[in-house]
């Protein structure tokens, strides 16, 4: 779909930037050694690979993302994966937490990281500052964002999400009538009165091609463009979150409206939301597609060979490249990029996230199991991190256990298994 046209010269006049997470605690423990938007993603790609691509797609690129926790995977993926050319004025940049003359303490929320680094925001002549996640799997052409926001005459635009009555308690939602300017924002509601009144009305909701009937309310989804002035303007002040106190700041004195986006979105903030957003990957027909030749997902190119399948049963599941599978039963998976799965192994509803490099004979060290997933073990809704060696017969499922739980070399949440980056599961071993 083509999106709309914009004046001459305006996504050269934008800046996006991406925020690199704060601890991620609730993706605990992919995020012990990593930031959230390093995580392995649909095997190959990364969660930061997702709004760097939506930038590069819609033309954007001057782009800087904003990091601090467990930051050097995600510098090293960055790095290695986009570089442009010395004739053009694009670049990806990282800006880590610093120690300056102004202050020394970490960044506090979203808008404290974005004041803290203003100073290299403002040192090009940007019009527009469009400030992105970098943990949410969604295709959005950022011009049809920009589009609006233009010829509206907003001072501020936020993406919303029309959400059902369910999800409504899980975010800050907001209020605007068919003109789309935002009049109201409360952060999870849950008074009935309150449901009752943030509603979207009948008119909007035709206005959006929804029916009339539906009870759907506008899901913040932590999108943001500001005009340049308005931004410095906003954060003059020591408001450390955009979220929760820029943005419903902003309403009471300025045209701040909201873009409502229909797509997939989908926020990858549990260990439930990362693992069913890949598992989803594997539908006859998913809801996200990374088979999109108008707008790929770029990523870093490895060089890896393709993957080798001496016999396996493979039923909905995707293999990265660089694999070795042999005589393997493989049901409803991802299997990541340099994934060695030896014969017998039975794995169902479980995310393999494969190798950072090729085990070689000689360098082994023959007291560890061989890294992978070992013969005639069984895995069922599990999610083995990168490098981990699960020895011959182990069987990891969360089977009639604590849906909570912290193991030796294990972990369960959410009901779902995790073994850890560089975890050893002995051989025979029951999880």
């Amino acid at each position: 779909m083509s999106s709309p046209a914009l004046p001459p010269g305006t996504t050269q006049r934008t800046l996006a930037i991406i925020m690199g997470g704060g601890a991620g605690t609730r993706l605990f423990p992919l995020t012990k050694d990593r930031a959230k938007p390093a995580v392995p993603l649909g095997g190959k790609y990364r969660l930061v690979d997702i709004p760097i691509s939506n930038c590069l797609n819609s033309g954007m690129r001057s782009i800087y993302v904003l990091t601090q926790f467990n930051s050097m995977s995600l510098h090293r993926h960055i790095q290695a994966s986009y570089k442009f050319d010395n004739f053009s004025r694009s670049f990806i940049d990282i800006l880590a937490a610093q120690q300056t003359p102004e202050g020394s303490e970490w960044y506090q929320g979203t808008a404290d990281a974005v004041r803290q680094n203003m100073r290299y925001f403002l040192e090009r002549p940007f019009d527009y500052y469009v400030i992105l996640s970098g943990d949410q799997l969604y295709r959005m052409d950022f011009r049809a964002l920009l589009h609006q926001h233009i010829q509206s005459g907003a001072d501020i635009t936020l993406a919303t999400k029309p959400i059902r009555r369910q999800l409504v308690s899980e975010f800050g939602i907001m209020q605007s009538g068919v003109d789309r300017r935002i009049t109201r924002f409360v952060e999870k509601p849950k008074d009935e009165s309150v449901l009752h009144e943030m509603q979207m009305s009948r008119e909007l909701l035709g206005d959006v091609d929804s029916s009339p009937d539906e009870e759907l309310y506008q899901a913040s989804m932590g999108i943001y463009v500001f005009n340049r002035d308005v931004l410095v303007e906003c954060l003059h002040n020591d408001l450390a979150d955009f979220g929760k106190h820029v943005i419903p700041q902003s309403i009471k004195d300025r045209r701040v409206n909201s873009y409502i986006f229909q797509g997939y979105w989908e926020d990858i903030g549990t260990v439930r939301a990362f693992y069913e957003a890949n598992l989803d990957l594997t539908d006859i027909v998913p809801e996200y597609s990374f088979f999109d030749a108008e707008s790929p997902i770029y990523t870093h190119p490895r060089f890896l060979p393709g993957s080798k399948v001496n016999g396996a049963t493979l039923r909905q599941a995707i293999i990265s490249d660089g694999c070795i599978i042999s005589d393997a039963h493989l049901e409803r998976s991802v299997i990541g990029i340099r994934s060695i799965i030896q014969s017998g192994a039975t794995i169902r509803n479980s995310i393999i996230m494969g190798a950072d490099y090729f085990e070689q004979e000689r360098h082994r060290d023959f007291s560890l199991p061989v890294m992978g997933i070992g013969r005639n073990c069984v895995i069922d809704r599990a999610i083995i991190d990168k490098n981990a060696r699960i020895a011959d017969g182990a069987v990891i499922t969360p089977e009639g256990k604590p849906k909570d739980f912290d193991g030796e070399n294990y972990f369960i949440r959410d009901g779902i298994v995790v073994v850890p980056k560089n975890a050893t599961i002995p051989a025979g071993m029951w999880i």
